[in-house]
């Protein structure tokens, strides 16, 4: 619906058959002989343009302002038409009347020659320059006029120069009978492609993913794809033929205009939509790692190409789309860069604080840092500052540029989770009572399926003012704090429990007075088994019961 719209717009804007450039009646010469005349630009583009209206059809007095060596009148008016169809092809859109009518004009602005450049950007080498006191097409312009003309039709559709007038010549709403078949035939062309292109893309493409097992990558990222690149396989077929057609020139101005802006920014949105894709195949390879940082980079990676397509993509559309010059908007944009710079020092300096993070890596999302008034879990890394969870629940964004130059002290990198505690027990517990208990502690470790095996230190090792001090120096191997707080539960549910099994107390600051001559009265200490045997019986019980128990649940 879109390409008929276009091309249903085009009887809009066509005004006149004839118009194949911008002649201001005002200043055509009256004198007829001034229509022959090549005594300035002026006089020489009038003279090749008049010449070759349809209504004033003149080719062998149009090819006089060609600079010819050998060829012959035939070639020359074939040569002079051709050129004629390459400015109408291209879309340049010349104006008599702001071309120089200096006999002795000099083009100060490219090479300070007696040079007169039609458009530099589309057609480079077609230009006039003075021959004695001639101003003709130059020896190159005419040397390049065959090369061109095929660039201009290629794939054979300049035959269609000559094949499609065959139709009829009879006007219709301003425009020729073959012009309007062309339009219908073009019409359809676009239709026909817009069909098979789709039934390509929906049956053919998709059918071959599925076969592979891509099915649902075909149809989210690369149909989207294949569908833009149809579109442009449109673009491209309307561009090639909408030259044939011999529109008016401010039409086909126009119409070539949009359709070459087209052209890129369809490409722009082709290579955006293959970030999505990128960024897809980066994420399957970081849900490889055990980095979470690395799944907190594939967003970023994704959000800075796309910005990157649409800042290149803009610059190509403005450039080689609308013939924009962007070295002057470059050029401000430096200097506006290097303002900006200054005024940024701060958000740079944090961008490559980022920067940093991601190639050294010191921490990672879910870990738990510490940095100086900085203690909590990381939730997200971002460009310009670090969100970090808080243990009261709050959050703290940080500038990168600061965690860079600050010390991180990482508790989430940590292999081994250590655990050290005193267990106080009263001094009126006997010595094989105390061996039994820390020969229990030592089982516990060993037993737990959490705790490090290789390294691990639980002693009696200090007597204190109040008690008998046990050193309990453990390493939980888990991951995570939570994890941690479910093992040490555990561990010390166990000790409790072998306390109790053996009969051992837990000493705390106290005073108590022992009274134990009262008659008829019972001392308040225990009564402890003189055996150590004894207490090595119950040592394996406790290890049978409540140990192997807790293994076999595991």
């Amino acid at each position: 619906m879109k390409f008929r719209f276009l091309l249903l717009s085009l009887f809009l804007f066509v005004q006149s058959i004839f118009a194949q450039v911008i002649l201001d009646e005002n200043q055509i010469p009256i004198d007829p002989e001034q229509y022959h005349s090549l005594t300035s630009p002026y006089a020489t583009t009038l003279t090749f343009f008049y010449n070759l209206r349809e209504d004033n059809f003149e080719p062998e007095e149009a090819a006089k302002t060609l600079r010819l060596s050998d060829q012959s009148e035939m070639e020359a008016k074939k040569l002079v038409v051709k050129l004629k169809q390459i400015f109408d092809g291209n879309g340049v859109y010349v104006k008599i009347n702001e071309i120089p009518n200096d006999p002795n004009y000099i083009d100060s602005l490219h090479n300070n020659q007696a040079r007169y450049f039609f458009d530099t950007k589309r057609l480079p080498g077609v230009y006039l320059e003075k021959v004695g006191n001639d101003w003709k097409f130059s020896a190159f312009t005419v040397s390049q006029i065959n090369e061109l003309h095929q660039d201009t039709y290629p794939y054979g559709t300049d035959k269609l120069l000559n094949v499609l007038p065959q139709l009829g010549n009879e006007v219709y709403l301003g425009l020729h009978f073959w012009q309007l078949a062309g339009l219908f035939i073009l019409i359809l062309l676009l239709f026909i492609s817009h069909k098979v292109i789709t039934i390509i893309l929906d049956k053919g493409l998709l059918y071959a993913l599925e076969r592979f097992g891509y099915g649902y990558i075909g149809e989210k990222y690369l149909l989207p794809v294949a569908k833009v690149i149809s579109i442009f396989v449109i673009v491209q077929l309307s561009s090639l033929f909408i030259r044939v057609l011999q529109l008016p020139i401010e039409t086909v101005s126009w119409i070539l205009l949009l359709l070459n802006a087209a052209k890129p920014f369809i490409i722009t949105i082709v290579f955006y939509k293959i970030v999505d894709i990128v960024a897809m195949y980066f994420a399957k390879l970081a849900e490889k790692t055990e980095s979470t940082l690395d799944d907190q980079l594939v967003p970023l990676l994704r959000k800075t190409l796309k910005a990157f397509v649409v800042i290149v993509g803009t610059l190509y559309i403005l450039k080689e789309g609308l013939q924009v010059d962007i070295v002057p908007f470059l050029t401000g944009l430096s200097i506006g860069g290097l303002a900006f710079a200054l005024a940024a020092q701060d958000t740079i300096k944090n961008f490559f604080g980022s920067i940093m993070i991601f190639i050294d890596k010191p921490f990672q999302v879910g870990d738990w840092i510490t940095s100086g008034d900085v203690d909590g879990t990381v939730e997200e890394v971002g460009f310009r500052s670090t969100r970090v969870r808080t243990f009261r629940n709050s959050v703290m964004y940080i500038p990168n540029g600061k965690i860079a130059d600050a010390t991180i002290d990482n508790h989430g990198l940590r292999q081994y989770r250590r655990f050290f505690t005193t267990l106080t027990i009263t001094y009126d517990t006997p010595p094989h009572l105390i061996q039994a208990f820390v020969d229990g502690l030592r089982k516990i470790v060993e037993s737990h399926p959490d705790t490090r095996k290789d390294y691990y230190n639980i002693y009696f090792n200090n007597l204190s003012s109040y008690s008998q001090d046990v050193m309990f120096y453990v390493f939980f191997e888990v991951p995570n704090w939570t994890e941690e707080l479910r093992a040490r539960h555990e561990l010390l549910i166990s000790i409790i429990t072998l306390a109790n099994q053996l009969g051992v107390r837990f000493a705390f600051p106290t005073q108590t007075l022992h009274m134990e001559s009262f008659p008829e009265k019972k001392t308040l200490v225990p009564e402890y088994h003189p055996d150590a045997k004894t207490y090595q019986a119950k040592l394996q019980d406790f290890v049978s019961k409540e140990l192997n128990k807790k293994q076999d649940l595991n």
